[in-house]
């Protein structure tokens, strides 16, 4: 067993001059700092060690059958060894008793640790200056402890002379009832050391020991009167200055025996039960430390196989240094514990002993509530948690698959030291309900987010340095990468191990890192201003790491109490598709507005002419469909998730575009009430000269615009050709909005993001657009009807058509007049609309037709006889919408001259039966109940002409050349004859 002695030259040669080997080589780690309260004395550590050796050996000769002796190990004899040789054979204590070379330990399989599979071998033993002894192994279990307490030979044999002289002078005492610094003291004088310097010091530690246990930590709490007491630290004080002269009956010596037993005689109970000098709190537990580091091997730290036989000596110190299996335990958890920190983490058997003691620790402290027990409890449970969350609170950092195998027992150590220091120390826990707080839960709670948010951390420095000309990819989708791969470690790796303490270990987990990169992402998008592809990417990124997190939180929580529903709500959606979505609306009115502007800019230059472009329509619309394919086509190829959802959007605002053109396109163009004439006031026609007015005298007809021919002025942004591009413009604009509702099926269908049942149920109607063109063709036939009618051809009807003799001022001008025009439209509007167009004009010039009969003013007048020509003119009118066959379906003209078919016959029917049916029709309506007694009120103009018309009826008698309707208009309303 070479593991359990030193080499004899640290145990000889190199001894420190107090006979104690210098400090082990440095481990793999530092120990901790002890978690005992300070002495307040200057004793060191070899020193103590030296003292709880004593202790161990002096309990060992009173607890042993038959009185001690001393066996010298090796090297040259000395005196005491000599005079002591010869009881060799006669007596043996605990200290000698035999070791096996392999015994099976019950306490190393308590603790589960393995035993040694056999002996090692030992260390050479101690021998003289250059002289290399056999290597052997310990006999006894007192040569062990000599090896692992590094006491070397000379001080071993020194210590058991001066025991032996003890027992000499006082047979029968106990060792519990002895001063052991005291007792020295007195045994030994400067003499009995190599020199002064070595005695001094041996003098100082057992002077520093009597004031420590019975001045700074008695075990009787002193008065401050208390004379022995003060005399004591006299005593003490003047030694350090001047050192006292020891041996048995130096008077020194009797005066420091007085006053040490006076103080170490006195217990709580009044009675002398012995000497209290060694179990003061908490010099006991430095002292009882010391024996305790004895089972660990000096070397690497491992638990002796003889574990079983030193505990067994250990307990038979309790009694002088007033320890009990409560401190035992706590000291032996803090040993185990403080040796695996020491072999630099990787010893796990330790960590797992560590482990185990630990429990009865915890089981101990529901059994006692002394303030004592409980301060150093409390100490050194924080020390071992202080460690532990050092580690757990960013156990990214100390824990990988090389040293996975420790963090289960690292975790179960701290979360353990933390129970109890919460539910058996804290106060504040016992006034609650215990109930009301899971410690391990939110220990573990507590590591989780600390060491994600220290990772998250981590992972942001790094994504920052990862991003480079060769791998531009935005910082943010490395973050999110580097974070997706965090969470499956997370799950795989710790999750398992910390799911034994909290059941939503890895739920806990995902939303602690959905929450920081969530504060992350929200900067982010806060910045945003425009779409690029960066931003698409980086926001794809966050929502394909949300939903791997929320899975990940879903999958964790199934069997939770509430489903998981508490870690969702920890989750806020980061609504990346949001942000995207709210930036391509961004995108959408930009490109929107721009072609809104484009289309009031270029509609301000268009000429309308007709010779643009092949099929007559402008150039204007031909570059704004241009503009809207080509905005289609950048919308679906943005890398966004969400193509159908925002394309309503962008088709809403290109319909709206359309519309604009539309509107345009038509405005300005008036409409068919600005062309239409006002109505003259009615007159009565002037009976008696056949010549209604003289050649020479000039027409005053203020219904005249003013002659003008739009089919022959090219100039005219308002002319016929102009008209037609207009009417085109609105058609092909119309029927290219069936190619582009194609072509946005076709897009969308290529996207990955559209399903194909979602888009075949998708309509995408250009309805504004539509609905404008559909009334902007029938505004623009109307208008250019009603233009050409009552504006270019307004001089025939006007100032030609039947003023004067009827017979000579017939429709014949008129119909070579709209001859051309109906050339011109059949040849430049579009076939789909042309006859809405051609019809619009014939409605328009029958309208006109009617109107120089019924409002055509003073300058023309009928008779009877004057109907056949005026009928015959108007079938010439028709024939030449019916162009034999290859003008307007006769239907359609039929139906547009119904009106003037019904008005014509009053032209040759009787003044007489004129004036019958006005006044019937008079009496059968309204106005007739507001009439005067006696009077014919006037009826209104509706613009309707009918035979069944009162208005209608009035204006033919106004314009009947006879006496009987003018007589009764002279005389029903006073009509005059001219204006």
């Amino acid at each position: 067993m070479a593991r359990l002695f030193r080499d004899p030259r640290r145990d000889s040669a190199s001894s420190s001059s107090n006979g104690f080997a210098p400090p082990a080589a440095s481990p793999a780690a530092s120990a901790l700092p002890s978690p005992f309260p300070d002495l307040g004395v200057q004793l060191s550590a070899a020193e103590l060690r030296e003292t709880a050796y004593e202790v161990l050996v002096a309990a060992s000769r009173t607890t042993g059958g038959k009185p001690l002796t001393y066996i010298p190990q090796a090297g040259p004899a000395s005196p005491a060894s000599v005079s002591s040789a010869s009881s060799v054979n006669s007596s043996s204590s605990s200290l000698q008793r035999s070791l096996t070379s392999a015994a099976a330990s019950k306490m190393k399989k308590a603790l589960g640790l393995k035993s040694s599979a056999s002996s090692k071998g030992g260390s050479p033993g101690s021998g003289g200056a250059g002289v290399k002894a056999a290597p052997r192994r310990p006999a006894t279990v007192g040569e062990l402890m000599r090896a692992q307490m590094r006491v070397s030979e000379p001080a071993d044999a020194r210590i058991r002379r001066g025991l032996l002289r003890i027992a000499a002078g006082q047979l029968g005492r106990r060792a519990e009832a002895m001063v052991l610094p005291l007792e020295f003291l007195q045994q030994f004088k400067a003499s009995d050391f190599p020199d002064l310097q070595e005695h001094e010091a041996w003098q100082g530690r057992n002077l520093k020991l009597i004031e420590a246990g019975l001045l700074v930590h008695p075990f009787v709490p002193l008065n401050k009167s208390d004379s022995s007491a003060q005399r004591l630290k006299q005593i003490i004080r003047g030694a350090y200055d001047r050192p006292l002269e020891t041996g048995k009956n130096s008077e020194s010596m009797q005066v420091l025996r007085t006053a040490v037993m006076s103080l170490a005689g006195r217990s709580h109970d009044g009675t002398s039960d012995g000497c209290h000098w060694a179990d003061g709190f908490p010099l006991n537990l430095h002292l009882y430390q010391m024996l305790v580091e004895a089972c660990f091997d000096s070397d690497d730290s491992t638990v002796v196989d003889e574990i079983d036989e030193v505990i067994e000596l250990l307990k038979k110190t309790w009694v002088i240094l007033g320890i009990n299996q409560m401190l035992h335990n706590l000291c032996f958890a803090w040993a185990l514990f403080n040796h695996f920190v020491m072999s630099g983490q990787v010893d796990i058997e330790l960590l797992s002993a560590a482990e185990n003691q630990l429990v009865e620790v915890a089981k101990d402290a529901k059994t006692t509530k002394d303030p004592n027990y409980c301060k150093v409890l409390s100490s050194t449970l924080s020390s071992i948690m202080g460690w532990t969350e050092k580690r757990l609170l960013a156990y990214h950092e100390t824990f990988n698959t090389s040293n996975i195998e420790s963090m289960q027992g690292i975790v179960s150590i701290g979360v353990t030291a933390a129970k109890v220091l919460v539910e058996d120390i804290s106060h504040e826990y016992r006034r609650r309900r215990k109930e009301e707080t899971d410690v391990a839960r939110s220990r573990i709670e507590t590591y989780v987010r600390s060491s994600l948010r220290t990772a998250f951390a981590q992972r942001m420095e790094e994504a920052d340095s990862k991003r480079s000309s060769r791998n531009p990819t935005p910082v943010m989708s490395i973050l999110a990468k580097d974070i997706g791969d965090l969470a499956i470690k997370e799950k795989n790796l710790y999750s398992p191990i910390l799911k034994t303490w909290h059941p939503l270990a890895s739920g806990v987990a995902v939303a602690t890192l959905h929450s920081c990169y969530g504060s992350e992402l929200k900067q982010f998008i806060a910045g945003l201003t425009e779409l690029t592809p960066e931003t698409v990417q980086v926001l794809k990124s966050a929502d394909k790491l949300e939903k791997d997190l929320v899975n990940i939180a879903v999958e964790d929580s199934v069997d939770s109490d509430d489903g998981g529903k508490s870690l969702i709500r920890e989750m806020p959606p980061y609504e990346a598709e949001n942000a995207i979505a709210n930036l391509v609306k961004v995108w959408i009115k930009e490109r929107v507005d721009r072609l809104k502007g484009w289309v009031d800019r270029n509609l301000k230059q268009e000429t309308w002419s007709p010779g643009a472009n092949r099929d007559n329509f402008a150039p204007s619309s031909v570059e704004m469909l241009r503009i809207i394919g080509e905005t289609l086509d950048a919308f679906f190829e943005l890398p966004i998730p969400m193509h159908p959802a925002l394309l309503p959007d962008l088709t809403a605002g290109l319909d709206r575009s359309l519309q604009l053109y539309v509107s345009k396109a038509k405005s300005g163009c008036g409409s068919r009430s600005s062309f239409m004439p006002e109505l003259p006031p009615l007159t009565r026609c002037e009976v008696g000269s056949k010549l209604l007015f003289k050649k020479k005298e000039k027409p005053q007809n203020p219904q005249h615009r003013g002659p003008q021919n739009g089919a022959t002025n090219g100039t005219d942004p308002l002319g016929l050709p102009q008209l037609c591009v207009r009417l085109n413009t609105l058609q092909y604009i119309r029927s290219e909005l069936e190619n582009l509702e194609k072509k946005i099926k076709t897009c969308l269908r290529n996207v990955e993001s559209a399903q194909a049942d979602i888009t075949n149920g998708l309509e995408f109607k250009f309805e504004l657009c539509q609905a404008a063109c559909q009334e902007g063709i029938q505004h623009l036939c109307e208008t250019t009807a009603y233009k050409v009618t009552f504006f270019d051809l307004g001089h025939i009807l006007w100032d030609t058509l039947y003023i004067g003799d009827i017979a000579s001022s017939r429709v014949d001008l008129l119909l070579r007049e709209l001859d051309p025009i109906l050339e011109t439209i059949s040849g430049t509007v579009h076939i789909k609309v042309r006859n809405r167009a051609i019809t619009a004009l014939m409605k328009a010039t029958f309208d006109g037709f009617l109107l120089v009969i019924l409002a055509g003013g003073p300058l023309r007048a009928f008779t009877r006889q004057d109907s056949q020509i005026i009928e015959g003119d108007f079938r010439s009118l028709r024939d030449l919408f019916l162009a034999d066959g290859d003008g307007l379906p006769e239907e359609l003209v039929d139906k547009a001259s119904s009106q003037v078919k019904n008005v014509l016959p009053l032209l040759r029917t009787e003044s007489e039966g004129l004036i019958e049916r006005f006044k019937r029709l008079i009496a059968d309506s309204d106005q007739s109940r507001t009439a005067s007694r006696g009077k014919l009120p006037m009826p209104t103009t509706t613009g309707h002409w009918s035979p069944n018309d009162a208005n209608t009826v009035l204006r033919v008698l106004c314009y009947r050349h006879e006496e009987a309707a003018t007589r009764f208009l002279k005389k029903t309303y006073g009509l005059p004859k001219k204006l």
